[in-house]
């Protein structure tokens, strides 16, 4: 079953820049942020800060791994 990307603009440390994901990865993402009590721009910035290679891998990296925990 393929998802259609969506690409979303965001903002970390003050510039803008656009995000790819498919729609489940979205849901996943804002599920995650409300469970920290953060914002999406706010949770994609910690993302951000660790990644190595490119932002919307590091995202779904990012939500693989919590989903194991």
């Amino acid at each position: 079953m393929q998802q259609a990307i969506k690409k979303r603009s965001v903002t970390i440390a003050g510039h803008k820049t656009s995000l790819s994901l498919e729609a489940a990865f979205w849901d996943a993402l804002k599920d995650e942020a409300r469970r920290r009590g953060l914002s999406i721009n706010a949770l994609i910035k910690e993302i951000d800060k660790d990644r190595q290679g490119n932002l919307s891998s590091a995202v779904r990296v990012f939500l693989l791994r919590e989903t194991r925990r």
